[in-house]
């Protein structure tokens, strides 16, 4: 076995040196005599990384044939991922525990688990990491966390991975009391010069800097009258010398827009504040676009920004954290999501500008030869990294993506499965394919569809909230009343103008775009504002297919709990993984729930529009908990309305009162054996215990303790609502016509023990 650069192994054997096609952080790997000889070079010692780790991954997925000769090199150089870590240690739109860089203000004393995590992105092939929050704290570029910023470093270095960092922008002011933070000020470029010095002297391989600025109320050149680019620029001479680089993102917009305003719309910030910018910015400058105009959601168009920096390079922003996307308590596989994005033919001059060909200097070939991609990750301290384990997929598939953005999604995720399982148990290869191939279908349907992206408010992010994003100043809303929906983005919709976002592409998607006709159908609430009866290219109405989409995204949700059971006892699959799966799968198919009601409920309560296959509304199995006999509990009306079943919950009479909420059991629930569903409130600084009874007898018992123990890491909330709606399941219980069925609920902390409504469902039945 030989493993080395392609120097080392020409100095090696100067009589027989090799002449291999690749650059960058390429490599070659080659077997011989079936086997017998191994041959691993590297364009670089990181591409001799690669190339061992390669010949690692297949050894361990048994595909590593008995004569190899595999030569490749990346797409592009820049491969990062961004950890948005807040130096308390929380992490921003993390759910998987708490940093594993900082703590109290400082780097953590034990930096093991970053050399674990530096290993885990050198095998798939991550070349640096920006470790801190763009929305950043000044402290973290101090001069007493510099030091502990290199131990980082030093951590990484072995792996061929590269720390970044994103800087505050006011840092001036706030670390050395200047009076300003204008990027042409002689002082602030001096500051920020002896900064970067100051770095790169403890850090001499710094990647470069991160820069969010004059965003989200963020401070930034726009509050002197200055550019984006005057103020990357400052940032690109400070790192120049040492070879550093600055990702400037892309994503600006104003902090509140006025609904009155039909033009109104944050879609538009990137193109307009980097309008007339391009080829302004220096060499080592490129500007980190998200995929899409907006921010993360499950279903946007691909950014126009793409198509309006020709000279400038360019990486694409892409989120493996589940921010929008069910914050890794949901099943979703993000790959054919970014793949709609990267794949997508912006068609600039009327040639073809795949925007994969854009970020990887293929389209435009620019001298200095930057560009790639960048992924927010945000791992934590939880021992699957992300806080499930099959979200780790994402990771791993970025990984692989990020090197060739033409790969293949499917066979991606089927090496992840091999090597994170096993490859004994062709069943459990075919079900976690199929799993997570519909996820992220499953998730648009239930949660978001026709391009109106996710729709849940623009805080927490995590359940469904329409009434709140509608209220907000955020220039993304619905626009839905009695009798249309949607977002008018065209020029001219033929009575009046839109905000216009459509003529920010080039000509040809434009055209497209701006034509009801046209314009696909899962983008037609982005660009159009349309009456709930028009007909889609389906044949549906949009109403209708709202009604569908949802009942049919929540089947599949349910679908995931039966399919991972299936798995029970695979030789590839031990008790511990298969039970913390479930757990997730058994929450997603019941927040899907939660999901399908709000929306739909909401949509026909807007539209007056019935359901033609009359679900909406319709729960036989159902019985709402304000409707049963009440000792201790208390109707309670939630807002927003569409969060609870019928709008209402009902709550303890006090924070100290037991509750108990009883009914005798209608007839049509005949003597038999049922699933047992209950939807409760699991809130933030609470933990309620709940007993179910039957005649007196107890037959299931649970504490809604997710929240504060860390169980789900999503986003939390203190309120009765769509965040906190959680549903369990108890199946086999057995129960006879007249029974009388019994809740009690104990309080705890700020939480009511809130109770929405208990469903009795025949096997096979999802209400």
């Amino acid at each position: 076995m030989i493993v080395g650069t392609i120097d080392q192994y020409n100095h090696a054997f100067p009589h027989a040196p090799l002449n291999l096609s690749f650059s960058g952080d390429g490599f070659s790997l080659r077997t011989q005599g079936n086997g017998k000889v191994v041959r691993i070079v590297g364009h670089n010692e990181r591409g001799a990384l690669y190339g061992a780790f390669e010949y690692l991954s297949r050894l361990a997925q048994g595909t590593l044939s008995s004569n190899v000769d595999y030569t490749t090199s990346p797409s592009a150089p820049i491969r990062w991922t961004n950890e948005w870590d807040n130096m308390d240690g929380s992490i921003e739109r993390g759910y998987a525990g708490n940093s594993i860089f900082f703590e109290n203000g400082a780097v953590l004393a034990n930096l093991s688990r970053v050399t674990q995590y530096a290993r885990l992105l050198a095998s798939i092939r991550v070349n640096a990491v920006v470790v801190n929050n763009v929305n950043a704290d000044p402290a973290t570029l101090e001069s007493n966390n510099i030091n502990g910023l290199g131990r980082i470093a030093d951590a990484f270095r072995p792996y061929g991975i590269q720390l970044g960092l994103s800087p505050y922008f006011a840092s001036p002011v706030n670390i050395s009391g200047l009076p300003t933070y204008d990027p042409l000020d002689s002082r602030v470029i001096a500051f920020w010069q002896n900064k970067t010095d100051e770095i790169y002297k403890r850090i001499p391989d710094m990647a470069g800097y991160l820069v969010k600025a004059s965003s989200e109320g963020q401070p930034g050149p726009l509050d002197y009258n200055r550019t984006l680019a005057q103020a990357a620029n400052l940032f690109a001479k400070a790192v120049k010398p040492y070879g550093g680089l600055v990702m400037y993102r892309g994503f600006i917009y104003d902090a509140t827009y006025d609904k009155a305003d039909w033009t109104a719309d944050r879609a538009k910030g990137a193109v307009d504040y980097f309008n007339g910018l391009d080829g302004k910015f220096d060499d080592n400058v490129v500007v980190q676009i998200k995929y899409g105009p907006v921010d993360f959601q499950v279903r946007e168009p691909a950014s126009p920004l793409f198509s309006h920096l020709p000279s400038t390079s360019m990486a694409l922003e892409v989120e493996v954290s589940q921010e929008y996307l069910g914050q890794q308590c949901h099943l979703a596989y993000l790959p054919p999501l970014w793949k709609t994005v990267t794949d997508f033919d912006l068609r600039i001059n009327g040639t073809s500008s795949r925007v994969r060909d854009i970020i990887t200097n293929k389209r435009f070939k620019h001298p200095s030869r930057l560009g790639g991609s960048a992924a927010v990750v945000n791992v934590g301290q939880n021992s699957t990294w992300l806080g499930s384990h099959l979200a780790m997929s994402n990771l791993y598939a970025y990984g692989r993506l990020a090197w060739n953005w033409e790969s293949d999604e499917t066979e991606i995720l089927q090496d992840w499965v091999r090597l994170t399982f096993g490859r004994r148990d062709p069943h459990l290869m075919n079900t976690i394919t199929q799993m997570s191939l519909a996820s992220w279908p499953a998730y648009e349907n239930y949660t978001g569809n026709l391009g109106t992206m996710t729709i849940t408010d623009i805080y927490t992010h995590f359940g469904p909230n329409p009434q709140r994003r509608e209220s907000k100043t955020s220039g993304t809303w619905l626009r839905a009343d009695e009798k249309s929906i949607g977002m008018d983005r065209t020029v001219w919709n033929g009575t009046g103008p839109g905000t216009g976002f459509a003529r920010q592409y080039p000509d040809e998607v434009y055209q497209m775009y701006e034509d009801l006709e046209n314009t696909p159908d899962n983008l037609l609430l982005w660009f159009h504002h349309v009456p709930y009866t028009r007909r889609l290219h389906s044949g549906e109405t949009v109403v209708q297919h709202f009604y569908n989409a949802h009942y049919s995204g929540a089947q599949t949700a349910a679908d995931f709990v039966r399919m991972w059971q299936s798995l029970h006892g695979s030789a590839d699959l031990d008790e511990e993984r298969y039970q913390e799966v479930l757990f997730r799968q058994v929450f997603q198919a019941g927040h899907a729930l939660v999901w399908r009601d709000a929306i739909v409920n909401w949509l026909h309560n807007v539209s007056g529009i019935p359901d033609d296959l009359g679900r909406v509304g319709h729960h036989p199995w159902r019985i709402e908990a304000e409707s049963m006999l009440l000792d201790g509990y208390k109707p309670y009306a939630v807002d927003p309305f569409e969060a609870a079943s019928n709008s209402t919950a009902i709550v303890t009479s006090t924070n100290t009162t037991v509750g108990r909420a009883s009914v005798i059991l209608p007839q049509r629930f005949t003597s038999g054996v049922y699933n047992l569903a209950v939807n409760f409130f699991d809130m933030l600084g609470g933990n309620s215990t709940y007993e179910v009874s039957v005649n007196n007898c107890t037959v299931a018992t649970w504490t809604a303790d997710w929240q504060d123990t860390g169980k789900l890491g999503h986003a939390p909330s203190i309120y009765i609502d769509a965040h906190s709606a959680t549903r369990i399941t108890f199946p086999g219980i057995k129960v006879r016509n007249g029974d009388r069925l019994s809740i009690v609920g104990t309080p705890s902390g700020i939480e009511p023990a809130p109770l929405d409504y208990i469903s009795l469902l025949p096997v096979g039945v999802v209400d």
